[in-house]
């Protein structure tokens, strides 16, 4: 399927391709829509094994930014950014700020922020080319890192799941099974274990993991072992893609409550999960933490606003378990209807306000 295909099928607005032959810079940056506004998304920068898989990650990754921006009630629409290449090796100031002039010639239809392999300073960077780089360091005016705020919202998130499936919200004693121990995961472990929870972790970064079981006394399994692990609540906080047909069977949890994007490998599989009886909590609705804190800059960054305001996260994601259970419908469906539903009517307001 070629790029104006892909794009027709999903129905994205632009994707912009951006090439800079003296640092190597190899970028593509997705808009699906800009309907509620700007589209506001994360620059991931990763070795993908060709241009093909970039584009495929960047189209799906700014859809879902639609929906997260939507059901966060962000006047704020979808897009993304991809990066192809290995940040450890090929990161260097040419590259980002050769980046920024790509963003930059968009005039303010996508801003972006960090994202895996990614980080403020990197934004900085871009920022000295563009004013649409959002999660810069504090020290420089921004928000910073955004993962502890994803954090928070995820903890929030939890909070609201244990209320619907245990009508309580203390999560003393209840065991969370976390794939991935990097910038987000890492500050979930945190709060998860301040929180008396017992926590098992993996990740396919040794020092990462052997981080996570020094510093918090957590217990550590093998990669392909995570999905497997008898647990309350499993928090895929890695890459997409880890719930199918495949996965899914394996899985001894009672909920999937995680920040990685798109974990369902395709839509079909939250009815496999509803149908083992395991509570699925939109992925879009409960990661947003980081794009709401990130956000707040564009109306002039308060840190107390900003925590209020990501501690909402709890309460979308309470609306959208009921919403499901009165509707009987899955989570993902619910908070997919209540995103277009608002695209659908602010999308007709603004058309309404531009014909006056």
């Amino acid at each position: 399927m070629g790029v104006f295909d892909q794009m027709t099928s999903e129905s994205h607005e632009e994707v912009l391709f951006g090439f800079d032959r003296v640092s190597g810079l190899r970028s593509i940056i997705a808009i699906h829509s800009t309907v509620l506004g700007p589209a506001l998304g994360g620059t991931r920068f990763f070795p993908y094994p060709d241009e093909a898989a970039a584009l495929r990650d960047v189209l799906r990754l700014s859809q879902g930014m639609t929906l997260k921006a939507s059901a966060a009630g962000l006047d704020l629409g979808g897009g993304k950014a991809v990066i192809i290449g290995n940040p450890a090796t090929d990161g260097s100031e040419r590259l980002f700020r050769a980046y920024g002039r790509v963003v930059d010639s968009l005039a303010g239809r996508f801003i972006t922020a960090e994202d895996v392999g990614t980080s403020g300073s990197d934004m900085e960077m871009i920022h000295r080319e563009t004013p649409w780089a959002l999660g810069i360091p504090v020290e420089e005016g921004g928000s910073g890192d955004p993962s502890p705020s994803t954090g928070q919202g995820l903890m929030a998130a939890l909070r609201a799941v244990a209320i619907h499936i245990w009508n309580d919200d203390h999560l003393h004693g209840r065991r969370v099974a976390v794939q991935g121990v990097g910038k987000v995961g890492g500050a979930l472990v945190e709060l998860l274990v301040d929180a008396g929870c017992e926590v098992v972790v993996s990740d396919i970064n040794d020092e990462a993991v052997a981080r996570a079981v020094d510093v918090y006394g957590v217990k550590a399994v093998e990669p392909d072992e995570i999905l497997s692990v008898p647990c309350d609540v499993l928090s895929p906080c890695a890459m997409g893609g880890v719930l199918d047909s495949a996965s899914i069977p394996r899985l001894r949890c009672e909920a999937v409550v995680g920040s990685a994007n798109n974990q369902l490998a395709e839509d079909e599989d939250d009815l496999r999960l509803a149908a083992v009886g395991i509570l699925y909590a939109p992925d879009f609705v409960v990661n947003s933490g980081g794009l709401i804190n990130v956000a707040e800059e564009l109306s002039g960054y308060l840190p107390e606003r900003a925590a209020r305001r990501v501690q909402g996260v709890g309460e979308a994601t309470g609306a959208i378990l009921r919403r499901a259970d009165q509707t009987g419908t899955t989570p993902h469906r619910a908070a997919t209807e209540v995103a277009e539903e608002r695209l659908a009517a602010i999308g007709e307001l603004k058309r309404w306000r531009r014909r006056e």
